[in-house]
C-alpha cells in the first residue's frame, strides 16, 4: 500500500464528551490525512476504539467495543483493529497482553501521527504497545511555567498540529502531512464532525491538578492545561459555520480554566467572545468544582447572553469529614449555601451533580447526611456511583473498606431517593416558560433539551406543535407535563 493510497476507517467512541473531541481531532487528521471516514465498522480497514478508563464498567465497555469490532475482522472488511484513548493511556502493554485481538495499542503520544501507525499496521507491521507513566511528570509543577512546554507534550483534544503540518484553508488539503485546517480566521482547526448534532463538546482545557483520593485521570490525563482562547473561540467558529447551534464547554475541571494561563479570570472574559461567535444560540460550561467556583464566574455565567443557566456542580458528598478523606473540600452547609447563591441570580437555573457512596470509612451516618443534603438541595439531576478502588489511587490502600454488598445497597437506596427527588424537581416546572434546542424527532414527535438540561445525561423536552420543528431550531415552550426527569411542552 502507498503512503497515498485511500483507506476507510471508523472512530467508535466510549466513555465522556471529552472523548468525544478527542475522536473529531482524530478524526479530522485522518481525513486531512488521505483517509475516508466511515459510519459502519464493516466497512473499515480499521477500527479505531477510542476507549475509556475511568471507573471499571467502562473499561469492560470498552473491551467489548474491541472485541466486537475485532469479530469484523472474519466477517467484514476490516483488516485490523487498534485500541486508543484513556484504557490503552493507562495500561498500555497490559492491555495489549490481556487483549491479543487488539492489533495495537497506542497512547496518547502516537495520535498525532497516528495515519502513518495505521498504514503500517495495515502493511503487516505490529507497532509496540504504549508504556504508560504518570503523565502530570511530563510539564512542570506550577501552572504559570507550563506553557513553554505544553506544545511538546501530547494533549488530545485541544487541536495541536502535528509535527511539519502543513495548513490551508478550510477543506483544503496541502499534501499528506496535513494536519489541521484553517478556518476564515482565527488559529487552525483540527477536527471532523463525526455526526450533525445540533450541539457539540468543545474542550477548552485538559489534565486535573486535583488530587482526588478515588479518581486515577490526573495519572493517564496528565496536568492541567488551559487551551489558548483564541483556539477555543476559533473552533466555536468553526463549529458554527457547521451548523452547530449549541457548543457545550468541556474539560476536567472548568473553574480552572485560566490559572497556567496566569488569568483565573479567563473564563469570565471567554463567555462573552464566545456568545459574540455568529451563529451559535447556546453556550453551557460542564464541570465545576464547588471549592473553585468563584462570584465572578457565576455572576458571568449569569449575565452573559446565550450562557444557558445550568451549573454541573462536582459535590461526591455531603459529609465534611469524609469529603476530607476523600481529599476533597466543602460540606452540606456550603453546598447549600452555594446552590442558594445560584439560585438567587438565576431562579430557572438546572444544577446537577454526581456522589460517590461506599468511599472507605463512609457511616450510616455519613450516607444519612448525604441523603439529607439531596432531599434539601432539590437538584435536577443526580448520578450515583459505588466506589470501586482504582489502580494508583490514594483510597485503594485506605483502611475502612465498605463491603460490596453494602456498596450496592447504598447506590440502590440513594438511586431511590434520587430518582424520586429528580422527579418531583421536573414536576416543579410545569406551567413555567422556557427555551427547547430542538434535536431531532421520535416517533413524530420533536424533542430536545430546555436551557437547564444538559446534553446526554439530563433527560429532554419532547415539544408538541402546530408547525413542523427542525433540529437546530430554539423553541419557545410551556412545560404541561413530566415523566421522570423529562418534560413535555408545547409551543408557543
Amino acid at each position: 500500500m502507498t503512503a497515498t493510497e485511500a483507506r476507510t476507517v471508523t472512530l467508535v467512541t466510549l466513555g465522556c464528551t471529552r472523548n468525544e473531541v478527542d475522536s473529531e481531532e482524530l478524526a479530522g487528521r485522518l481525513s486531512s490525512q488521505g483517509w475516508t471516514l466511515v459510519d459502519d465498522a464493516a466497512e473499515a480497514d480499521v477500527a479505531v476504539v477510542n476507549t475509556c478508563g475511568f471507573i471499571e464498567q467502562a473499561k469492560k465497555d470498552s473491551i467489548d467495543a474491541l472485541l466486537e469490532a475485532s469479530d469484523l475482522k472474519s466477517t467484514g472488511r476490516t483488516q485490523a483493529v487498534v485500541a486508543v484513548g484513556c484504557l490503552a493511556e493507562r495500561y498500555g502493554q497490559e492491555l495489549a497482553d490481556e487483549l491479543p485481538e487488539a492489533d495495537a495499542v497506542l497512547g496518547f503520544d502516537s495520535y498525532a501521527d497516528l495515519s502513518r501507525h495505521l498504514r503500517a499496521i495495515l502493511g503487516g507491521a505490529r507497532p509496540a504497545s504504549h508504556v504508560p507513566s504518570d503523565r502530570r511528570r511530563l510539564l512542570p509543577l506550577t501552572p504559570a511555567a507550563r506553557r513553554s512546554e505544553a506544545g511538546a507534550v501530547a494533549i488530545p483534544g485541544l487541536g495541536q498540529p502535528a509535527p511539519g503540518a502543513v495548513t490551508g484553508p478550510a477543506g483544503t488539503s496541502s499534501g499528506a502531512d496535513l494536519a489541521a485546517v484553517a478556518p476564515a480566521s482565527g488559529p487552525p482547526v483540527v477536527r471532523a464532525r463525526l455526526d450533525d448534532r445540533p450541539w457539540a463538546p468543545l474542550k477548552i482545557a485538559s489534565g486535573c491538578d486535583r488530587r482526588c483520593a478515588f479518581c486515577a485521570i490526573p495519572m493517564f490525563r496528565g496536568a492541567f492545561v488551559s487551551r489558548h482562547p483564541d483556539e477555543v473561540v476559533a473552533e466555536a467558529r468553526w463549529l458554527a459555520e457547521r451548523g452547530v447551534k449549541e457548543v457545550f464547554l468541556v474539560s476536567e475541571n472548568s473553574t480552572s480554566y485560566g490559572k497556567d494561563l496566569g488569568d483565573l479570570g479567563a473564563m469570565e472574559k471567554l463567555l462573552p467572545r464566545l456568545a459574540a461567535v455568529d451563529g451559535l444560540e447556546w453556550v453551557r460550561v460542564s464541570y465545576l468544582q464547588p471549592a473553585e467556583i468563584r462570584p465572578g464566574l457565576l455572576e458571568a455565567m449569569v449575565a452573559t447572553p446565550k450562557v444557558v443557566p445550568w451549573f454541573d456542580i462536582s459535590f461526591q458528598h455531603a459529609s465534611g469529614p469524609l469529603l476530607r478523606r476523600m481529599r476533597r473540600f466543602g460540606d452540606a452547609e456550603n453546598f447549600l449555601g452555594l446552590i442558594e447563591r445560584v439560585r438567587a441570580l438565576a431562579p430557572e437555573a438546572g444544577i446537577r451533580s454526581n456522589v460517590i457512596v461506599g468511599f472507605p470509612g463512609e457511616t450510616d451516618g455519613d450516607v444519612e447526611e448525604l441523603e439529607a443534603f439531596l432531599t434539601e438541595a432539590r437538584l435536577d439531576v443526580v448520578g450515583v456511583f459505588g466506589y470501586s478502588d482504582e489502580d494508583g489511587t490514594e483510597g485503594i490502600g485506605m483502611p475502612g473498606k465498605v463491603d460490596d454488598d453494602e456498596i450496592e445497597d447504598r447506590v440502590a437506596r440513594l438511586r431511590s431517593l434520587t430518582e424520586e427527588l429528580t422527579a418531583q424537581r421536573a414536576e416543579e416546572r410545569v406551567g413555567t416558560e422556557t427555551l427547547v434546542l430542538i434535536e431531532g424527532e421520535e416517533e413524530g414527535m420533536p424533542f430536545g433539551r430546555a436551557l437547564f438540561q444538559g446534553p446526554d445525561i439530563d433527560g429532554q423536552t419532547s415539544v408538541s406543535s402546530a408547525r413542523v420543528l427542525r433540529a437546530g431550531e430554539v423553541v419557545p415552550v410551556t412545560i404541561e407535563g413530566s415523566v421522570g426527569v423529562d418534560l413535555e411542552a408545547v409551543a408557543r
